[in-house]
């Protein structure tokens, strides 16, 4: 009778531990996000929220996301990465540069949890870099703008004088003086990622300097509702803005930061996630032009999707020589293409900016 209580007892702990190791298996990946600025500023921020609820949505349950909005790029950044990591969430992104140095201060306190840094280049054994090429979107859109523009002038309200903004004011320049050599561009810098009033201001200002095509590297559709209010033409950057300006919406630079989350999701779920740059385009469905306006020909249109093809297929680069830049010296010889350790140093215009880089 004992040894039948004992083998019973047993085989019902082996149950109970069986079915613990299940629960524990069926747990949810909990991912947190820290967002630089709103979710609804239909720009940088909203583009990232819409890849994390793709990631979740996808996951079949097995990811549950949360995210902080409207975090500052200063220490208080460093409390709410602690507090994700504290609450369980093994896998932390950072979707801004600023938050660079709190986010490597978090990781080494957390060696448990997976932390990754959007557009930075600092990395540890459990803490990542990932990025869009942004600049890939700039180029297509630049082609719309050389040959959409009748003044010759571009106007781009730019953001925060950093390598990854000024490859975009560069691109974008490319892009449409490879269409029309005639092209100028300038930038205002209003040294802020969301500020619809500063942003509105640089575009009007832009606009009363002759500009008739607009570009920007900030978050809000203030800039494609001042286009629309002058009568001029602008982009919708990260995320679709016609709805803010419908007759001014020329074509929208769409990221899709999702593809990028359930690849780094899915590899942390397997235990194969490994520190390192990762650093998506078109080619990898993470950047796109879309949403073309009705202002734009059919032709102009086929010629944007044909780059966009193009770079796809690694036909074409948008840095690829020969480049001058604005002295006009040539830097990047023809045939040779910048890599993409020199594209994260960019730090001086090419030709046809105008003015100079802020120091």
């Amino acid at each position: 009778m004992l040894l039948s209580r004992l083998k019973t007892f047993a085989a019902v702990a082996v149950l109970a531990v069986a079915g613990l190791t299940m629960a524990h298996a069926a747990e949810p990946l909990k991912a947190g996000f820290v967002y630089i600025g709103p979710t609804g500023d239909h720009g940088w921020t909203y583009a990232h929220d819409q890849g994390r609820k793709m990631l979740e949505e996808q996951s079949g349950g097995t990811v549950k996301t949360t995210f902080v909005e409207n975090v500052p790029e200063t220490a208080d950044a460093e409390r709410v990465f602690r507090d994700l990591a504290q609450k369980g969430n093994k896998l932390v992104f950072a979707t801004s540069f600023g938050y660079m140095n709190q986010m490597v201060k978090v990781a080494k306190a957390f060696p448990n949890t997976v932390f990754m840094h959007a557009t930075g280049y600092k990395t540890a054994p459990n803490l990542g870099v990932y990025d869009v090429r942004t600049y890939e979107g700039a180029y297509m859109l630049g082609v719309v703008a050389g040959k959409m523009s009748k003044s010759n002038k571009l106007g781009i309200v730019a953001s925060i004088p950093i390598p990854e903004v000024i490859r975009n004011i560069n691109a974008f320049t490319l892009g449409a003086r490879s269409v029309n050599p005639a092209i100028t561009s300038r930038a205002i810098w209003v040294n802020t990622w969301f500020d619809p009033g500063k942003e509105r201001e640089a575009a009007l200002a832009l606009i009363s300097q002759g500009c008739d095509v607009l570009m920007q590297n900030t978050d809000s559709p203030a800039v494609v509702q001042a286009a629309q209010e002058k009568g001029v033409l602008a982009f919708g950057w990260d995320s679709d803005m016609s709805k803010f300006g419908g007759k001014a919406h020329l074509a929208a630079s769409i990221l899709n930061w999702g593809v990028i989350y359930k690849k780094v999701a899915a590899e942390v779920q397997a235990g194969t996630w490994k520190t390192g740059d990762l650093w998506w385009g078109v080619k990898d469905n993470a950047v796109n032009i879309e949403n073309f306006g009705p202002a734009v020909p059919a032709d102009v249109k086929k010629l944007a999707e044909d780059r966009r093809d193009a770079i796809k297929a690694a036909k074409l680069h948008p840095f690829t020589g020969p480049i001058k830049d604005q002295t006009g010296k040539v830097f990047l010889a023809a045939g040779k293409t910048y890599t993409d350790g020199e594209l994260k140093k960019m730090n001086f215009y090419v030709e046809g900016v105008e003015g100079t880089v802020p120091k």
